[in-house]
């Protein structure tokens, strides 16, 4: 699988840092920037490439860094095709269960049900919120969570195509 990386200035470090943990993973993968250290950068300037690749590949993935990752996230949601999900590692307090008996505090089932669910195709990571070994694992643990392909998942992400169609 290609998995297409970016950020800005702000996840500079930690993008080499996955680069370079991703090739020994197997994976194929294209830097989309920031190629230098420039702290007056604009993350949209990468976010947007690598965006743009995932949605033209629908088989490849994004990986995308920024302070917060939401503003990164936003940027990539902007495109046709694109589902970007946004993770970092602060851990909620204990709950009452939802609606559906869960009550999971484990910051990596997040991750779990945007592919499972979601099929989402990018992961935005907030780096200052996350160590580089949270990182690591988040990455790997959602590169390999599958799409489980269920029936009302499917539907609902042919609505949010539709509605992209329709916008």
């Amino acid at each position: 699988m290609k998995v297409y990386l970016a950020t800005d200035h702000t996840g500079f470090e930690l993008k080499n840092k996955v680069k370079e943990f991703l090739g020994k993973e197997g994976y194929e993968v294209e830097d989309c920037g920031a190629y230098t250290f420039d702290k007056y950068d604009d993350y949209p300037d990468f976010i947007s490439k690598a965006a743009e690749a995932v949605s033209k590949n629908p088989d490849s993935r994004g990986i995308i860094f920024g302070g917060s990752g939401q503003a990164e996230m936003m940027v990539a949601n902007k495109f046709k095709g694109i589902r970007c999900a946004l993770f970092y590692a602060a851990v909620a307090p204990v709950r009452a269960a939802d609606i559906t008996g869960r009550t999971s505090v484990d910051p990596y089932e997040m991750l779990r049900l945007t592919r499972e669910h979601n099929d989402a195709n990018m992961l935005s990571l907030g780096v200052r919120f996350l160590t580089d070994e949270d990182a690591l694992k988040a990455i790997k643990f959602w590169l390999e969570a599958p799409f489980t392909k269920e029936e009302r998942h499917v539907r609902r992400i042919e609505k949010i195509k539709k509605l992209e169609e329709e916008i």
